[in-house]
């Protein structure tokens, strides 16, 4: 419990004045700050004055005060950034006019495009595909030759102009599995048994006692018209090969199961309104020469 006592009172132990205040028999001595602290703070105070006055500081409606040099550290980035992009033109030039085989077909605008689509991969991409393109789950490996809209130059550069499920995007690559689950298409035992039908087709180990027979008619029924009877998809509905073993999210049972039970809907943006039309050329080539290019 604090309490006041006279203000100019002495402290006996130390010979300092107290400051009246006392916190259950503490009392607050009223001990001055050192004079070097007390200096450095002042020209602290002092300094800020200063560079408010010099340098750009205070925010304004529409900016900020420009300060007496004018200078900005933001000033000098977007010149570096303008002479990074003329410097670009001068080197893409040729890109603008060539066509993707002709780029893929020409060693010194190769060059070029994959120097320009690295960076704007690793700008753009990388944060879901990997640095390496090597995916995760629900995002696709680039790496390898399994695709759902196809690997070819055209379709890589289709599906990075316009993305997947982009909405207002009449071009965007669009696929819309049932859920089978959910909308109450299936049972859950009947999904069961597709699932393992599934892993029969990719070549897995089905669990014991699956009824594959049942997995295939339901199958054939259901998932035949797009993933086809064998199971090996559709590139013009975006129908994954089921039969590789390759799945975006997974081809263990409860991975199927989930998929089979809610569908998926990954979605990718439309780079084509976001990036020129140079650089999506150049990460179409870049994504094209990953590996799974076909």
């Amino acid at each position: 419990m604090a309490e006041n006592h006279d203000k100019h009172e002495v402290d006996a132990h130390t010979g300092v004045s107290t400051t009246g205040h006392e916190w259950d028999g503490i009392r607050e001595l009223n001990t001055p700050l050192p004079r070097w602290w007390l200096g450095i703070f002042y020209a602290t105070i002092v300094w800020s004055v200063g560079y408010w006055i010099v340098y750009p500081a205070w925010p304004l409606i529409n900016g900020a005060t420009q300060g007496v040099i004018g200078y900005a550290s933001r000033i000098e980035i977007a010149k570096d950034l303008a002479l990074l992009q003329k410097h670009r033109a001068t080197q893409s030039s040729g890109l603008a006019e060539a066509s993707l085989e002709q780029i893929k077909a020409d060693p010194s605008l190769f060059r070029i495009a994959m120097a320009q689509g690295k960076a704007a991969f690793g700008d753009n991409c990388a944060a879901c595909h990997g640095v390496g393109g090597a995916g995760s789950k629900g995002y696709p490996n680039l790496n390898d030759d399994d695709w759902l809209w196809g690997g070819t130059l055209d379709q890589i550069h289709l599906t990075l102009q316009h993305g997947i499920r982009v909405a207002g995007n009449n071009d965007t690559r669009i696929s819309q599995m049932p859920a089978f689950g959910k909308d109450g298409l299936l049972k859950p035992a009947e999904i069961r048994a597709v699932a393992n039908h599934v892993r029969e087709l990719a070549g897995l180990p089905t669990e014991a006692g699956a009824d594959l027979a049942k997995g295939r008619e339901l199958f054939a029924t259901n998932c035949a018209a797009c993933h086809g009877d064998a199971g090996k998809g559709n590139l013009d509905l975006g129908a994954p090969n089921l039969s590789d073993a390759i799945s975006l999210y997974g081809m263990d049972l409860a991975s199927l199961t989930e998929t089979i039970t809610n569908s998926r809907a990954g979605v990718m943006p439309a780079w084509g309104p976001r990036l020129d039309p140079t650089t999506v050329k150049a990460l179409t080539i870049y994504v094209h020469s990953l590996g799974g290019g076909q």
